[in-house]
């Protein structure tokens, strides 16, 4: 399955968890702008967030597959999808990786990286380099932020949510997304990082 195919599958199965409510995590300053130009080249960028009305049909479907209504209805505010395709294998600055990792951890969201990723591939990656962010209100999950980057491929999910840590495990070989890949191993990155 390739990149886009799993970034669309992640979404629809967030969006089969939500009725849209009020925003929680919000994210820092400067980030969308910092994602537009992380890579060496432009880019044909594609974004859409999805509305009330998109995550209210959402949940009907949930409710069909007779799925926990309940527990949908608070979990995902809001979901919006950003896909960069280069003509080009990309090349992702390290400065400007460098601040977007900083801007995360000044304002409390964990970072999760993939501990098999070496530091040339994070910046030309021949195959998927995943970042994860994570803000937390309590023991629960109000904000999330997915980073892929590819060679010619970059994807940002950005939600808004109230969900259990067991909710993101849960989705995992559902609706069209991948299994959790068993070769990575997603740590917390050291301070600052």
């Amino acid at each position: 399955m390739n990149l886009r195919a799993s970034i669309i599958g992640l979404t629809f199965a967030l969006c089969t968890l939500a009725v849209a409510g009020p925003l929680s995590a919000q994210q820092p300053a400067g980030i969308n702008q910092s994602l537009n130009t992380l890579a060496d080249q432009p880019a044909t960028h594609t974004g859409f967030v999805f509305d009330r009305s998109m995550l209210q049909m959402a949940q009907s479907v949930l409710e069909s597959n007779g799925m926990d209504a309940h527990r949908a209805a608070a979990a995902v505010s809001s979901i919006a999808v950003d896909s960069y395709h280069y003509p080009q294998p990309a090349f992702y600055a390290p400065e400007g990786m460098s601040f977007i990792i900083n801007t995360y951890h000044s304002a409390g969201w964990k970072h999760l990286v993939n501990a098999n990723q070496t530091v040339a591939n994070t910046a030309q990656p021949t195959g998927v380099v995943t970042d994860l962010w994570l803000h937390f209100t309590g023991a629960d999950i109000d904000g999330v932020t997915v980073l892929a980057r590819g060679p010619r491929d970059m994807n940002v999910i950005q939600i808004a949510c109230d969900l259990r840590p067991l909710d993101l495990i849960h989705l995992s070989g559902h609706f069209g997304i991948p299994r959790v890949d068993p070769n990575a191993v997603m740590v917390p990155s050291p301070d600052g990082r």
